[in-house]
């Protein structure tokens, strides 16, 4: 195999349900049951958006010095109606924590993720509109402070 080709393994369960593994040996639990076993695949396509965006933003937001706490993505996926019912629109929202964190920062990072660094995000890119936005919130007062 390639250098730059990876690999996935999903073996069948019961039901609908699978375990998948990866090539670094981590597994995951899919089914895709109404109350099943596991995340469903199309679940897991929005988790890995979510963190492979996340892993980018946090990383950018360190090098330029962001006091970031805390740092939260959401993403939420519109699917077809029809069959393969394939998202056609991905809207990824950043929840950043902190001190006087710069918004410019913040939006400069997810640019960089969204059209440079997210494999995830690219590949995605030419099937379903995807979208981002943002907010930055102080952190909580710390009690008795």
């Amino acid at each position: 195999m390639p250098d730059n080709d990876e690999e996935a393994i999903a073996v069948w369960k019961e039901g609908l349900a699978f375990e998948g593994t990866a090539a670094s040996g981590f597994k995951v639990a899919m089914d895709s049951r109404q109350g099943g076993t596991g995340f469903s695949p199309m679940e897991l396509l929005l988790v890995s958006v979510a963190g492979c965006t996340g892993m980018d933003v946090i990383d950018l937001l360190r090098k330029k010095r962001q006091d970031v706490g805390g740092l939260e993505v959401r993403v939420t996926g519109t699917r077809a109606d029809e069959h393969p019912r394939k998202y056609t629109s991905i809207r990824i929202h950043f929840v950043v924590t902190g001190r006087e964190v710069s918004p410019e920062a913040v939006r400069r990072s997810i640019e960089l993720s969204e059209t440079k660094y997210c494999p995830v995000v690219a590949t995605l890119s030419g099937v379903a509109q995807i979208s981002t936005d943002f907010e930055i919130r102080a952190p909580a007062p710390v009690a008795g402070a």
